[in-house]
């Protein structure tokens, strides 16, 4: 007589902005561990669909979706697309970013909105959507919102992504308070300089870059940001929520010390 056995669902994970550099490098690591992914994209199609293939390529399910973070609350929809396709929702990972490099007293208030919808406003509402799959199967989850080293440095020329990106660090924060009763963690993950194409980067060598002022001296890969959103995500970080993991290569540790060190005021400047 045969005993039916019943096979846990393979875990879900919802990236947002995996069309490329962090968000794609985190597709793949997910993939390899054993995750089906949906993959999303704002102008990079065909990014997001090279995406999809490394995944498929690691024997795991992908799904594709456009998502918009300009136009809200409606692109949060694509959280419940994917989840629908995919068959559930495991992990949400905001990674899908924007910024700008204006001096403040430029700034014009169109610009201002976009960052701040597509850095916070998108996050909070993909969030919440991921967060109701979540609690609806009962079983936990978990979600990483990726911020930046400027969730606790401010930057010059840079008002709106600071702003948005240190609300996304206090956002995780009350998420990881609200959301601890159902199970589900919420962290941060704060990159300093990471080879991407946000930051004119992509396929790097980054042990061939100098950065004097970084204490490993040298510039992320996007697969070290990866490896530590993947072990958010993963079960040896069930006791960790409300955290904000810096990514930076010592960076955030350098403000008194590069301002000693500073020889002009070229910093004054975007």
């Amino acid at each position: 007589m045969s005993v039916p056995t019943t096979e846990a669902p393979r875990r879900v994970a919802v990236i947002t902005g995996s069309d490329s550099g962090i968000g794609r490098a985190t597709a793949v690591r997910l993939a390899s561990a054993g995750m089906d992914v949906g993959v999303t994209w704002h102008r990079d199609r065909a990014g997001a669909e090279e995406t999809a293939e490394e995944v498929r390529a690691l024997g795991r399910r992908a799904e594709v979706a456009r998502l918009d973070l300009t136009r809200l609350p409606g692109a949060a929809d694509v959280v419940d697309e994917l989840a629908d396709r995919l068959g559930r929702l495991d992990v949400l990972v905001n990674n899908a970013g924007t910024g700008t490099m204006t001096p403040f007293l430029e700034l014009d208030p169109a610009t201002v909105r976009e960052v701040l919808d597509v850095d916070l406003v998108g996050p909070f509402l993909c969030g919440q959507r991921a967060a109701r799959h979540m609690i609806r199967q009962g079983d936990g989850g978990r979600i990483v919102n990726v911020t930046s080293v400027h969730e606790h440095q401010p930057r010059v020329g840079a008002a709106p992504y600071c702003a948005a990106k240190g609300g996304l660090g206090l956002l995780t924060q009350v998420m990881a308070l609200e959301l601890a009763e159902h199970g589900i963690t919420v962290n941060a993950v704060a990159p300093g300089e990471i080879a991407t194409p946000m930051t004119g980067q992509e396929d790097t060598d980054v042990r061939a870059e100098s950065r004097p002022g970084v204490p490993l001296g040298r510039p992320g890969d996007a697969r070290e940001v990866a490896a530590v959103i993947a072990f958010l995500a993963g079960p040896g970080a069930s006791y960790v929520t409300g955290a904000s993991w810096a990514v930076d290569g010592g960076m955030l540790r350098m403000g008194p010390q590069a301002g000693s060190h500073l020889t002009d005021d070229g910093w004054r400047r975007p």
